[in-house]
């Protein structure tokens, strides 16, 4: 799948844009603060439903302006072409259309324009909390097992029951306890399974791009030494006291590790972007192999902070992806990952194209 054509609405300082693109590479080059990045986070919210650079939706929207709107057309290589919409209203409410429909869910615009972001703050998928982690491993499981959304909304449904039910009244709390398990257990089956093919894909991008003997480990968000509801249920005098759930799915995390120690610990600035990009590169390897899918690839100054070998070797690995890229500079020149298919032109917030 490819964008082909991308239109924006007062996100940030971009007041109207609109993009013409092909399959290949798109370049889009300004000054900083002319909205380079606030076009790729368009793009990013018309296949996720959310920017890259923050969860608060309302800061996106352009300043005086009381919504933000992102159109687009998906094409397949069978040359099926899928109009996208989505809007953001100031104060929260949110409105996603695929081909001329209103989505049930947000996470139907993965489905239909699957896109991944590598920008200069891609470290914080190692240094951060493991919240980052997660959605990098959901929204892989998500596209090699379809049913795993649907999966995880009802978990997240039941999971508000009970942690409701622990602030009025506790006993009731324990009613669900059998419904999360069951969907929960499901869930770790469902991230354990993709972890494990992804492994071949992480050891050779990991070793590839820095060499380093970097270990992933799926930590499923309670004891591997018991079940899900055994769990629940020695977590239930701490669950009282606290109003809140504290063992399921919902706290999983993707350790990070060299030689037994967190990443975040040992790696350097440099090292730990090289690791959080081997994820990306393998997870999108893994997709293409399984699902067949071409993601559409955001690269975001993509040179920054990286030396000219790691950064030969980042071109070389994204090369081999074959995803459509769209990739800012600060010059026209770059030419980094080869000659675009198409220029644009970014100054205060105007695209135009070159």
């Amino acid at each position: 799948m490819s964008l082909l054509e991308l239109t924006a609405s007062n996100v940030r300082c971009v007041e109207q844009a609109a993009l013409q693109l092909r399959p290949g590479l798109t370049l889009i080059w300004g000054p900083n603060g002319s909205g380079k990045t606030s076009v790729l986070e368009a793009i990013f919210m018309l296949g996720r439903g959310r920017s890259f650079r923050t969860r608060n939706s309302d800061r996106l929207i352009r300043y005086g302006q009381g919504y933000l709107r992102v159109t687009g057309r998906i094409g397949t290589a069978a040359e099926d072409i899928t109009a996208l919409g989505f809007e953001v209203q100031r104060g929260g409410l949110t409105q996603a259309r695929i081909a001329g429909r209103s989505a049930a869910t947000l996470t139907e615009l993965s489905h239909a324009f699957p896109v991944q972001v590598i920008e200069p703050g891609v470290h914080r998928l190692v240094e951060e909390g493991g919240h980052r982690r997660r959605r990098w491993l959901d929204w892989a499981v998500f596209h090699v097992e379809p049913s795993f959304m649907d999966t995880w909304m009802r978990y997240v449904r039941a999971l508000r029951q009970r942690n409701a039910a622990l602030k009025i009244r506790t006993e009731d709390a324990w009613l669900w306890d059998i419904e999360l398990a069951r969907l929960g257990e499901s869930i770790a089956d469902s991230r354990a399974r993709l972890m494990h093919q992804a492994e071949p894909y992480w050891h050779t991008a990991v070793q590839e791009l820095c060499g380093l003997d970097v270990a992933l480990h799926h930590l499923r968000g309670w004891s591997q030494e018991h079940s899900l509801l055994a769990a629940l249920a020695a977590s239930r005098g701490r669950d009282a006291l606290r109003h809140l759930t504290h063992a399921g799915p919902h706290r999983a995390d993707v350790a990070i590790r060299l030689h037994g120690r967190p990443g975040r610990e040992v790696l350097s600035r440099g090292q730990q972007k090289l690791v959080a990009v081997a994820m990306i590169v393998a997870q999108l390897r893994l997709l293409k192999d399984v699902t067949g899918a071409t993601t559409t690839l955001l690269l975001d100054d993509p040179a920054a902070e990286l030396d000219r070998v790691r950064l030969e070797r980042f071109i070389g690995q994204v090369g081999e992806l074959r995803s459509q890229l769209v990739v800012t500079s600060l010059v026209p020149e770059s030419r980094l990952f080869g000659t675009p298919d198409r220029i644009f032109h970014m100054e205060e917030g105007r695209v135009l194209p070159v």
